[in-house]
């Protein structure tokens, strides 16, 4: 749905996240994004965007060949017990741009780890550390965004970021 609202010349439309967190009782780490992009909710999982690096990265951290298909990347999260979910459950926002993001109402984060074995949360990004310290007081290791947007990151200093999540597995 389209909304009147303009940032930077383009259009918010309120967005929600249309699938459910990724989570399950022997996860040991949580990572959690800000709100899930188009591409992600057309196929119904996370990180769907092709040119996201967030798989790419997570093979590598893992030494492993990247998962390529939602069933593949639930298995992958499932062996190295990596529970994924967002900090907004819904937002204004404009296309897929993170800056954009207005009127973010918050997951419950706290509700679904209740009953696992998670130790640590991770965030990928500032926009996703930011709000989820703002919106439920809670503070998240921040990991550099996979998205293609942020290609001042190298894909080695990436891995070497998101290779913290080792040591709580």
């Amino acid at each position: 749905m389209k909304t009147d609202n303009k940032k930077e010349g383009k259009t918010l439309g309120r967005v929600y996240h249309t699938f459910g967190p990724f989570v399950f009782k022997e996860a040991k780490v949580l990572i959690l994004g800000s709100v899930p992009s188009p591409k992600s909710r057309e196929q119904g999982f996370y990180y769907g965007h092709p040119q996201n690096r967030f798989w790419k990265v997570l093979a590598a951290v893992f030494g492993e060949k990247e998962p390529a298909c939602v069933e593949e990347r639930k298995n992958f999260l499932i062996r190295h017990k990596i529970a994924l979910w967002d900090a907004v459950e819904s937002c204004e926002i404009a296309g897929a741009s993170d800056a954009t993001i207005r009127n973010a109402e918050p997951t419950k984060v706290e509700e679904i780890i209740k009953d696992t074995s998670i130790e640590q949360i991770f965030a990928t990004g500032k926009t996703a550390c930011r709000l989820l310290e703002k919106l439920q007081g809670i503070k998240a290791v921040c990991l550099p965004s996979p998205s293609p947007a942020n290609c001042s990151v190298s894909f080695e200093k990436m891995v070497n970021a998101y290779s913290q999540i080792l040591k709580y597995l």
